[in-house]
């Protein structure tokens, strides 16, 4: 299953989840206060594709096209 076919936000139980500056997705469990990177649903990691970096302006985020373009977000 490719990652893309994943519906990360179908959070099973007390499931919540946290994007990390790199774009990785974390998932948190509220009961247990434990992480992970996997979901867990499913098992896999998810990637937002989304990337912050300290000399960007606050809240711009870069991404790249599957052609390998990049291009910023606000």
């Amino acid at each position: 299953m490719a990652t893309e076919d994943i519906d990360w936000l179908d959070l099973p139980g007390k499931w919540t989840y946290g994007v990390c500056g790199d774009g990785r997705i974390f998932f948190i469990n509220d009961e247990t206060k434990s992480t992970c990177w996997t979901h867990p649903g499913t098992g896999y990691p998810i990637q937002s594709g989304h990337f912050t970096w300290p000399d960007m302006p606050r809240g711009w985020e870069m991404d790249t096209t599957l052609m390998g373009a990049t291009f910023f977000i606000k």
